[in-house]
């Protein structure tokens, strides 16, 4: 009878040990499986991230809008290889596209309070560009900080003649503040990044008084963009160098010149993609060729 009992608690003994044993090793498997799940969903998210983050900069990249910087071009490549620099890229965007945004809203305030020229003047100086008035010889330019005088207020019933925004980065929609101006004779927009095709199809309202313009070094201007110039009529000089997106810029050279006779275009030669490498020129036997298989055709 002693024995059966000392086996009977010698098995229960056994028996929790095993239990206990099981239980332990329960709970080890779901640590380790909310933990797997945790890693999973963790690696599902910076996935989720990285493919955002490379879209995003793939199509900002891709756009039709101005090359990207240097800067630009080596966070891309090393977002390649860190999930921070992909960030950094997305967010350098949005804050250009925000910049540009601020830079080009509407002064409707300025112009409702001190006039439509006092409100097209601090609209160029906040762009940290310059102007000079009809009549007047003195440019208002802002320091290299961006500050400037406001004298200019106390002449509200002068025109704009001449605009100097050379590498500011104003747009189609910041153009609003300026088309009041029917008095612009010159516009300088060299260098410009955000200068496309859309704000040079909206300069149709200068075309009784524009006489000169410089659109050099713009990088999202095309040819599109230089044949809605058709409407400024009194146009007399066009500057075009340095237009990255002119496949042919002698031809348009030409164009330009056919469409506003009285323009003279500068910035581009006539021979300038006019021109085949000596690689492709015809050799005296290829030219016989082709003379022969015209004459046949006729």
């Amino acid at each position: 009878m002693k024995r059966e009992t000392t086996s009977i608690v010698i098995g229960e003994t056994e028996t929790s040990k095993y239990d206990t044993v099981a239980a332990s090793a329960g709970q080890n498997m779901r640590k380790k499986s909310n933990m797997a799940a945790s890693l999973l969903s963790h690696a599902m998210r910076r996935c989720s991230a990285h493919t955002c983050a490379v879209v995003a900069v793939r199509r900002c990249l891709s756009s039709a809008a101005a090359p990207p910087s240097v800067f630009t071009r080596l966070l891309f490549k090393l977002s390649h290889y860190f999930y921070d620099v992909e960030n950094i890229v997305v967010w350098n965007d949005w804050a250009r596209t925000k910049l540009v945004r601020r830079k080009n809203k509407f002064f409707g305030y300025a112009q409702e309070k001190f006039g439509d020229n006092i409100g097209a003047a601090y609209y160029i100086l906040t762009l940290r560009g310059s102007f000079r008035f009809a009549g007047q010889s003195e440019w208002f330019r802002p320091d290299s900080r961006g500050r400037f005088s406001y004298d200019f207020i106390s002449t509200p019933d002068l025109h704009i003649e001449e605009v100097d925004l050379s590498g500011t980065l104003i747009n189609h929609n910041g153009l609003d503040n300026l088309i009041k101006q029917n008095k612009l004779q010159s516009l300088s927009l060299r260098g410009c990044p955000e200068v496309d095709d859309w704000f040079l199809a909206r300069l149709h309202v200068f075309g009784e008084s524009l006489v000169a313009l410089d659109v050099s070094n713009c990088p999202c201007v095309t040819v599109g963009g230089l044949a809605a110039l058709q409407n400024l009529r009194k146009l007399q000089r066009l500057d075009i160098s340095g237009l990255s997106q002119l496949q042919s810029p002698g031809l348009v050279r030409i164009l330009l010149e056919e469409m506003l006779p009285h323009c003279r275009v500068t910035g581009v030669e006539y021979e300038q993609g006019l021109m085949q490498p000596d690689s492709q020129e015809l050799t005296e036997d290829d030219n016989k060729a082709a003379v022969n298989t015209g004459v046949r055709h006729m």
